[in-house]
């Protein structure tokens, strides 16, 4: 028969463990990644003026926003729609 080197063993148990650790740092990512995911789907973040949803127009809202006070001039309006 064939005479096995001492060290094919050893090879053997060296590239077992090197799949093992890639595979467990795949999992260890895909973990990450799920639990972001979970945690910031559906979140964002608008910049419309607070209370303004009930507002009878865009005059009123703007007029009661205290952030836009001093920055709204009565003779220049403009509306981007």
């Amino acid at each position: 028969g064939e005479v096995e080197s001492p060290t094919a063993g050893a090879d053997v148990a060296v590239v077992g463990g090197v799949i093992a650790a890639v595979v467990f740092v795949l999992i260890c990512l895909l973990v990450v990644m799920v639990r972001y995911m979970y945690r910031h789907k559906g979140t964002y973040h608008t910049n419309e003026a607070k209370g303004t949803e009930f507002a009878e127009s865009a005059d009123a809202a703007l007029k009661n926003d205290p952030a836009l006070q001093e920055a709204v001039d009565e003779s220049k309006k403009e509306y981007f729609i």
